[in-house]
């Protein structure tokens, strides 16, 4: 493999972001985070533990129950937020060469989609924040009632490594425009362009102790968070086992509410009747995207047996065509994946798919001699029990599996304890919507896969999470609703 390119950027900030200001940890422990690429350290940052949650938290509550952020109006709240997009838009390209150096996704993704939905879901919470209001009420009696919309107060926020600044956005940017304050902790393995926006929030002139940034470990930083006390709500992106301990820990600690946007394994049914050509280049986006680390991924993909044998054939030779490599190279499609231990775990489901008799037709096989590197990987002869077909892999894996009608697709599609997306490509709009309302998923995609936006509430059933995010319900779940009832006098108005 070639050598890697340097990338033209300089890591500025590398410490805990609490209460407006960039300091050491408490141990003064840090931790080191690597490049996929290579597998070299990039640099070393602060590693928060339960001393540091404590310190952040009581910036956090200090300046909910003291500081002017949930009290000023919501106009200003918005305007500010749009300041803070401003400044994510002009430092874009400094910020996306940062995520790809700490993550491994290619540049142009980075670039040109990530971090600019990022600045759109800001603006987008930033048009909420004046709009939040309550009802008044028709009581029964001789009263006059009327609902407040209020921030919930201190929130926990935990995001994942596969979109850093993306996530990191979409969990802050709705708390902001309610008006709770926060304190959110960055992935081990990214936590490099959160730190650079704690420090353009601060010069958009968010309040200090309104954002906090923590950088850490899940089993420290992130149990603390969510066992502490003087936390109000937890939003948790990430694995359904991790999202499991902190459901448990929130609920025995005091009883805070969650969001769990959790693992999927989302099958992708592809009728007979459907254009195959187009449907290599959506199932192929769907599976490979991100190098497959992608949670709703559409890993499962059902192929209508009509057109099974051709669809076999052209995915793999789509597959073979992928552009692997170097993620900050032109052209480049497919990255390393995050780290060691992600990669050790694909390899292992790979040779579980080949141990249970699925067909290996292309992959499967470590790219280069540096780095994270899987080929996209093809199965087929997959069966509903194998362990490709049931659990999560988060990565450059396909599993074709083969189906004679709608009514089996729709048991077959079920049967996972995962519920988060599902697509389906057919020309028959009766089809689509059967499949729609049969699945037991928070997301169907028809004719398509992987459209996400702001406006569409994203969010799964069954082992897949709990709470909306996105839309109005996103910004619901950082609110609480106080009832205020008072007498009136009597009036033949009432």
């Amino acid at each position: 493999m070639a050598k890697m390119p340097s990338p033209s950027v300089t890591v500025k900030y590398t410490k805990l972001f609490i209460n407006g200001e960039f300091v050491d940890s408490v141990s003064g422990r840090t931790f080191e985070t690597f490049d996929p690429r290579t597998g070299d350290s990039i640099t070393s940052v602060a590693e928060a533990t339960k001393e540091d949650v404590d310190v952040a938290v009581k910036a956090a509550r200090n300046a909910f129950d003291h500081g002017p952020w949930p009290r000023i109006s919501g106009y200003e709240r918005g305007r500010i937020m749009n300041k803070y997009a401003d400044l994510v838009e002009q430092h874009l390209e400094e910020l996306a060469v940062l995520e790809t150096l700490d993550s491994g996704k290619p540049l142009a993704g980075c670039q040109y989609y990530e971090i600019p939905e990022g600045i759109k879901g800001l603006r987008y919470y930033a048009g909420w924040a004046d709009k939040i209001h309550g009802l008044t009420l028709k009581m029964s009696g001789p009263y006059q009632g009327y609902t407040l919309q209020e921030p919930i107060g201190v929130v926990g926020q935990i995001i994942p490594w596969n979109a850093p600044l993306l996530m990191f956005f979409n969990k802050i940017s709705p708390a902001l425009a309610c008006g709770c304050t926060i304190v959110i902790k960055s992935a081990e393995q990214t936590p490099l362009t959160a730190f650079y926006a704690a420090q353009l929030a601060k010069e958009a002139g968010i309040p200090p102790g309104v954002l906090n940034v923590l950088s850490g470990f899940g089993e420290i930083a992130g149990a603390a968070m969510s066992k502490h006390m003087d936390i109000d709500k937890i939003s948790f992106t990430g694995s359904t086992e991790v999202g499991r301990l902190i459901m448990e820990a929130s609920a025995k600690s005091n009883l805070k509410p969650v969001t769990l946007e959790l693992g999927g394994k989302s099958p992708l049914v592809i009728m007979d009747d459907a254009d195959v050509e187009e449907a290599i280049k959506i199932a192929h986006m769907a599976v490979y995207a991100n190098m497959g680390q992608v949670c709703c991924a559409g890993s499962r993909v059902f192929v209508q047996e009509g057109i099974y044998d051709e669809f076999v054939k052209k995915a793999v030779e789509r597959a073979k065509k992928q552009m692997i490599g170097d993620p900050f190279l032109p052209g480049v499609e497919h990255g390393p994946q995050i780290d060691k231990a992600q990669f050790d775990k694909i390899l292992e489901y790979i040779e579980f798919g080949k141990k249970e008799k699925a067909t290996l037709l292309t992959g499967g096989q470590i790219w280069g001699d540096r780095g994270f590197y899987i080929e996209p990987t093809i199965f087929c002869d997959v069966k509903d029990t194998m362990k490709i077909a049931q659990e999560e892999i988060f990565g450059p894996v396909m599993s074709i599996l083969k189906f004679k009608s709608i009514e089996e697709v729709i048991e077959r599609g079920n049967k996972t304890m995962y519920g988060l997306a599902a697509g389906i490509l057919t020309k028959n709009i009766d089809v689509a919507n059967r499949f729609s309302r049969a699945l037991r998923v928070g997301v169907i995609w028809i004719n398509c896969f992987l459209v996400i936006d702001k406006d569409c509430p994203f969010g799964g059933f069954k082992m897949s999470g709990i709470g909306r995010e996105s839309c109005i319900q996103g910004l619901q779940s950082y609110l609480q609703v106080k009832s205020v009832i008072c007498p009136l006098q009597e009036s033949p108005w009432l």
